[in-house]
C-alpha cells in the first residue's frame, strides 16, 4: 500500500512540474535580402500553452551577431509573450543563427532560428 501511495505522488508531482509549455508563431524567421545596416530587430511570439506559467532563464546564441532579449516576467497560461531577436547586419553576407532557449517549460531547451542575406 506504501508503494502504491509513493508511485501516486510521485506521478502527480511529474505532472504539474511537466505541465509547462509553449508554442511559437513561427520557429524561424527569414530576413530576407535586406541591405547592410537595416534594422535587424526581428520579434518571435508564442504562446504559453500549458497548465502553469513559463519562466525564460536565459538565452543563448550561436554567435554575439544576434543579442536576444527575453520577457522579464512569467508568461501565464494562455497568454502570449515575446522574445526579441537584434542581428547585426553591418557585415555582407548570408547568415543562419540559431538561438536557444532555456525555460521551465516541459521541453527545457528550444531551438529557434534566424536567417537571411546581407547585401551592399
Amino acid at each position: 500500500m506504501q508503494k502504491f501511495l509513493f508511485f501516486t505522488v510521485v506521478l502527480l508531482f511529474s505532472i504539474c512540474i511537466s505541465g509547462q509549455e509553449f508554442k511559437f508563431d513561427k520557429e524561424m524567421i527569414n530576413y530576407g535580402k535586406i541591405k547592410k545596416g537595416d534594422d535587424g530587430k526581428r520579434v518571435f511570439t508564442f504562446t504559453n500553452i500549458g497548465k502553469a506559467p513559463i519562466i525564460i532563464k536565459d538565452i543563448k546564441t550561436s554567435c554575439d551577431c544576434a543579442v536576444p532579449k527575453k520577457p522579464e516576467a512569467p508568461i501565464m497560461p494562455n497568454e502570449k509573450g515575446t522574445i526579441t531577436v537584434e542581428y547585426d547586419t553591418s557585415k555582407i553576407g548570408g547568415f543562419s543563427k540559431e538561438i536557444i532557449i532555456f525555460s521551465n517549460a516541459k521541453n527545457k531547451r528550444k531551438r529557434i532560428k534566424i536567417k537571411g542575406y546581407i547585401s551592399k
